[in-house]
């Protein structure tokens, strides 16, 4: 699949729906090993997450009036084309109105943007969903929230301390993993559905407590491999769910595509909370897919007799469709945005919301776009040089962090049109860019020249392979830190023996 550029995700779901085709049936095994991994995907969510940010407006108000119109939508066309009573229509019509947290997360943090704005605002989104597929399934027939629901919920803020102090202790290798899957699986997902509260939210709510701590980022590095090798299970499982018959096929196919009204919907409301044209946008199809949780709720209106077994797969089948076409979209979000950018912007609002307002350099000459350590060993230097400089981010989280150590740094998004007008209007004769994703440093690179920068563009890269193409795309200087790293520890060892030499 990354041959003719699409997710490997998609492959998955691809060979679920083959194996299928040979009779093949999804073990007990594998749905474990599924579950799993998806819970290790929203406990590494949940660490890059920021409560306050369910709070606002454009969140929970998006979400809610989105959910209620999909649903209206959804239901009625189901109603009509199936025959189903209206209240078995109008229960799968909510369900199909959420959109999977799994595939926006997945993608997301596949393009490195979990706390850009827009990656906040659906994952956002996402929750207050969850919150009421948690609500929906109860009031079906699932398992009721247990009296002791609320204080495990009370308990949360509580455990803060104690499950900071653990991480402290832990080493940096299998421990660090092993502490990782206990609170996922363990406290978050086992917890949760112990007292009849989604396991899914567990997850994430346990990774939300340790959001602030200092190794969370080193948390979720450390249980990356195993996540992504348990979510193949989760993709091959929705494959495996069993072939449609002919009718259900076409069905599925006529909701598929109700799916440009989804992200169309969530477009026009995020404009009318007065974000730009480009965050509604990378929101909007991040959350055009059909959840997981669809699967769920008509696996439970299935025991209970609402419904007959068929809509089950024909709930495996949408999810799956949605996901083959949302990945490549996805993959694809940024450049297919060029195209559509003036049309859009055009439909945007003239008060701009105060997160996605233009960015303001001051007197800095140069800028260090990305923080981390490269960004911050480089910014340091800078600044001890004499040089009047500014680091960029996308992390509201680091950004605090760097401006209480002192450093002048300020919310901006790599591939974001609205930092390359603000650099192109400004001061700035030096940019030195040491985000990880080449992609995005390539696109950057384009937006600048385009707009009118001309002073000087530098990036790292990991691999030899990248050099080439971006170079290509308009930077005049390229740096790979692992091989001058060894560079420099050479240099500084030597500096030290010659000074023993000396002395």
């Amino acid at each position: 699949m990354r041959q003719i550029g699409l997710p490997p995700l998609v492959g998955f779901l691809a060979a679920g729906f083959l194996f299928s085709a040979t009779g093949a049936e999804a073990t007990p095994l594998l749905d474990e090993l599924a579950d799993a991994g998806v819970l290790l995907l929203l406990f590494a969510v949940g660490l890059k997450l920021r409560l306050q940010n369910l709070f606002r407006i454009e969140v929970w108000g998006t979400a809610l009036l989105h959910l209620a119109v999909m649903a209206i939508i959804t239901g009625t066309t189901l109603h009509l084309l199936a025959d189903l009573p209206w209240s078995v229509a109008m229960i799968l019509g909510v369900a199909l109105g959420f959109s999977s947290t799994v595939l926006a997360a997945k993608m997301l943090e596949f393009r490195r943007e979990l706390r850009s704005f827009h990656g906040r605002v659906a994952i956002g989104i996402l929750i207050v969903q969850d919150l009421i597929a948690v609500g929906l399934l109860a009031t079906m027939g699932g398992a009721s929230p247990s009296p002791w629901a609320l204080l495990v919920l009370l308990a949360l803020p509580l455990m803060r301390p104690i499950l900071s102090w653990l991480l402290d202790q832990i080493g940096h290798d299998e421990l660090l993993v092993l502490f990782g899957a206990v609170m996922a699986i363990g406290a978050g997902g086992w917890l949760f559905h112990l007292v009849g509260l989604s396991h899914e939210l567990g997850a994430l709510a346990l990774g939300a407590v340790l959001a602030e701590h200092k190794r969370a980022q080193e948390l979720s590095n450390a249980i990356w491999s195993l996540k992504e090798f348990l979510l193949i299970g989760f993709f091959l499982s929705i494959g495996l769910s069993g072939l449609p018959t002919v009718e259900t096929l076409l069905l599925a196919l006529v909701v598929t595509a109700l799916l440009p009204i989804k992200a169309i919907l969530f477009f026009f409301l995020l404009l009318g909370f007065g974000l730009r044209a480009r965050t509604s946008y990378l929101a909007a199809l991040g959350l055009a897919s059909y959840s997981e949780f669809g699967l769920i709720i008509a696996a439970v209106a299935t025991e209970s007799g609402l419904i007959d077994a068929q809509w089950l797969v024909f709930a495996a089948l949408i999810v799956a469709l949605s996901f083959a076409i949302g990945a490549p979209l996805n993959r694809y979000a940024h450049h297919l945005f060029e195209g559509l950018e003036k049309r859009l912007e055009r439909l945007e609002r003239k008060q701009r919301h105060p997160d996605d307002s233009p960015i303001s350099f001051g007197s800095a000459e140069m800028a260090v776009i990305g923080m981390g350590r490269a960004g911050t060993g480089a910014y340091d230097y800078l600044r001890d040089q004499g040089h009047n400089v500014v680091g960029i981010d996308n992390d509201p989280a680091k950004i605090e962090s760097h401006r209480a150590e002192g450093r002048k740094v300020v919310f901006g998004d790599l591939e974001d049109p609205l930092l390359s007008d603000s650099v192109a209007g400004g001061r700035l004769r030096t940019i030195m860019i040491t985000v990880p994703d080449a992609e995005a440093k390539r696109l950057a690179a384009r937006q600048l020249r385009r707009r009118g920068y001309d002073g000087l563009l530098s990036a790292t890269y990991k691999h030899p392979d990248e050099r080439d193409s971006i170079f290509e795309s308009g930077y005049d200087l390229t740096y790979n830190y692992f091989a001058e790293a060894g560079t420099g520890f050479a240099a500084s060892t030597l500096e030290a023996v010659e000074s023993e030499q000396l002395n």
